[in-house]
């Protein structure tokens, strides 16, 4: 049986199907679906946390799927900006969680993965899978990916 580790880059997957489809990800299907192609060794959850009452009721329902929950502060600048993104922890667990796994499933349309899934394509024979919305996902990361698998209504609720 083929051992599988997901990485969802949560605020991507939730704000591009919000934005394309006006609809939410159905966390549940996709690990149902993902689990009928082997076992998952490894489920992490990577969000910036706002600390209220929705979000928290939502990493709940992550966590009873069996995503394990990485979390950042949201911080808001003085200056207005904003802080936050997982992109160097994900980067760093997908490298650490490679080298026991055959296959590596980004939830995520962010380019700036592109050239970790090359890598992890020259050094191994691991298959780097990405599912992202289609319209939203960078084309740089589709070419990286072993398999691109686009985000339509049997992921959406």
């Amino acid at each position: 049986m083929k051992r599988i580790a997901i990485f969802a880059d949560i605020q991507n997957i939730n704000d591009t199907t919000r934005h394309a489809f006006d609809r939410q990800f159905n966390y549940r299907a996709f690990w149902q679906h993902i689990s009928t192609q082997g076992d998952i060794v490894s489920a992490v959850a990577y969000t910036i946390f706002r600390n209220n009452d929705k979000q928290r009721q939502f990493l709940v329902a992550l966590k009873q799927i069996g995503f394990d929950i990485k979390r950042k502060p949201f911080i808001q600048r003085a200056n207005n900006s904003r802080k936050g993104d997982w992109d160097v922890g994900i980067a760093i667990d997908i490298l650490h969680t490679a080298k026991h796994v055959d296959i590596v499933v980004l939830l995520s349309g962010d380019e700036d993965f592109d050239l970790l899934l090359e890598k992890i394509r020259q050094d191994s024979t691991i298959s780097a899978e990405v599912y992202g919305v289609p319209s939203l996902t960078a084309m740089s990361l589709i070419d990286a990916a072993s398999i691109y698998h686009p985000i339509g209504d049997q992921l959406l609720l």
